[in-house]
């Protein structure tokens, strides 16, 4: 897949191009990709999409910004699975917010990127004050399909949905929501090494973002370091025992495994949660817990195994 970050072509082969945020890759985002790549295909047309960063809303009200639910390296990697082959990453400035919706489709859509068919949720606005709809798409000559939203048990599957899920700590729904199972992927870097001096060392994951899971305990499955994906538990939280003020952080112990990973790119996949984050008043009764939890992590595996 091609990554682009801006509009200038030299290859003027058309598009077909899906537009949006598609922030966490749910359901709904995946039928739009779905009917991208089969209209692509049907069509003769390299299957595109162009997203945005950062978000429009993180631009226009930076103080209200909702945690992401997938970061641009999580979307790409999510793009290419479902067989898009162009990705346009537009940077959303205060130049790009000031074009208008004529100029977005004659300047950037037919000009710069050879567009023939556009494929945007039923709600899509765009330009200027968002004075651009699907209908002036039609209008201008495009062939705009407005695929309508994806219900779950009569739930309109949204990424606002899917944040209120992980904010509860609902794994399974956010799962049902997403179609897989939740996951934060991120560079292994150094920590404070306070997991190995209770026992338990851990792989410590950047967060270059803010997420929208809840502060807890979660069984886990560590992907990146071995032929397939390693069962562990996680921390995510701020450590509350451990620090004051802290930052969110992201630990994983891997069960029976002690490798050096630093600098690997991995992905947590969160499966199931063991407990919400809670503040203990010394480090011994913090190690009982963590025995615990390990514990109650494995024995979730070991149900998995079983019931296969």
């Amino acid at each position: 897949m091609q990554v682009f970050r801006h509009f200038h072509r030299t290859d003027r082969s058309p598009l077909a191009l899906a537009i949006g945020k598609f922030d966490g890759v749910h359901l709904g985002h995946q039928a739009l990709l779905q009917g991208l790549v089969a209209t692509a295909q049907a069509r003769g047309l390299i299957s595109a999409v162009m997203t945005f960063e950062p978000h429009p809303l993180e631009f226009f009200r930076p103080k209200q910004v909702q945690p992401r639910i997938t970061t641009m390296r999580e979307k790409l990697e999510l793009f290419a699975a479902a067989g898009v082959q162009q990705v346009y990453i537009c940077h959303f400035n205060e130049r790009f917010a000031q074009v208008s919706a004529e100029e977005f489709m004659q300047k950037i859509l037919r000009e710069s990127l050879n567009v023939e068919v556009i494929l945007v949720g039923e709600d899509f606005q765009f330009g200027a004050g968002r004075t651009g709809s699907v209908a002036d798409f039609r209008a201008n000559g495009f062939e705009c399909f407005s695929l309508s939203h994806v219900h779950l048990e009569g739930v309109r599957i949204s990424s606002t949905v899917v944040r209120e899920a992980l904010a509860c700590g609902n794994l399974e729904r956010a799962r049902e929501l997403l179609g897989r199972p939740y996951s934060i992927s991120g560079k292994v870097v150094h920590g404070d090494k306070v997991g190995r001096t209770l026992g338990y060392p851990t792989a410590n994951i950047s967060l270059p973002v803010e997420r929208p899971l809840k502060f807890g305990i979660y069984a886990v499955k560590l992907e990146g370091v071995a032929e397939t994906a390693l069962p562990g538990v996680a921390s995510f939280g701020i450590r509350p025992t451990m620090k004051q003020d802290g930052r969110p952080t992201l630990e994983v112990h891997v069960f029976d495994f002690d490798r050096q990973i630093y600098g690997a790119h991995v992905r947590v996949h969160f499966l199931h949660k063991i407990r919400d984050e809670m503040k203990f008043p010394d480090t011994e009764t913090l190690r009982q817990w963590i025995i615990a939890d390990e514990e109650k992590a494995r024995n979730y595996f070991k149900g998995l195994i079983e019931t296969r």
